[in-house]
């Protein structure tokens, strides 16, 4: 499904504060699968989701989704895939303030040109899907950290992407609520989905429905990886 091959990225390149962030990683993520990227804050889990999602350009090597090299395309065409592709779960869930659940969850499908009537169905069955459609006009500051955890992934989920990335994405839920994230993602995967998580946590990448655990560590996969 994704492929990277011998990629790095390095920050400042040619300065004197240059950082190499990746060195020559090499990696396959399986379609149809949850894939866990684990290890110590600052390892490069973050700039290797934002490579694979398309988010940032690797300093060298070359990155494939499916049979598509992606590494040189021009800008337009990487925002493209980007949106049609990848559904982004964040540490912090990024949902705007100020307004509605469901309007947080329609937002990514806007720049896609879908009939507004088409993107607000499908957002409220996502929610009741979630079992939030009762605050679906609440403003998000409102809710529960769980709920706000499910509204982030519905809007993920909002433009049917075939892979779901998430960051960190049980960093501040207890045991319960990280759990109940581990079985939505399952269910994801076992409706088609690709999940590749970047974590720390133990509850996450020890999971029985993770299929492939790799360690990354000062920007490199650790041997026997």
């Amino acid at each position: 499904m994704i492929a990277l091959y011998d990629v790095r990225k390095v920050f400042s390149q040619g300065k004197a504060n240059e950082f190499v962030a990746l060195h020559g990683v090499s990696l396959s993520i399986e379609a149809n699968k949850i894939t866990v990227i684990k290890g110590p804050s600052g390892s490069g889990k973050t700039t290797l989701l934002s490579l694979i999602g398309c988010m940032s350009r690797p300093s060298s090597g070359r990155i494939f989704i499916g049979d598509r090299e992606v590494t040189s395309l021009p800008e337009r065409f990487l925002t493209e895939i980007r949106q049609k592709t990848f559904g982004f779960i964040f540490q912090q869930f990024n949902l705007l303030t100020g307004i509605s659940t469901i309007e947080n969850v329609m937002l990514p499908a806007y720049p896609l040109g879908v009939k507004h009537s088409t993107v607000k169905k499908r957002a409220m069955n996502l929610l009741d899907l979630f079992g939030i459609s009762s605050k679906a006009h609440a403003k998000v500051e409102s809710l529960s950290g769980g709920e706000a955890q499910r509204a982030a992934i519905a809007r993920a989920l909002i433009n049917d992407p075939a892979v779901i990335i998430a960051d960190e994405p049980t960093a501040h839920l207890d045991t319960q609520r990280s759990m109940e994230f581990m079985d939505i993602l399952t269910d994801l995967r076992e409706n088609g989905k690709t999940i590749l998580i970047a974590s720390h946590d133990p509850l996450i990448f020890d999971s029985h429905r993770v299929a492939t655990a790799v360690s990354i560590r000062d920007g490199r996969i650790e041997a026997g990886e």
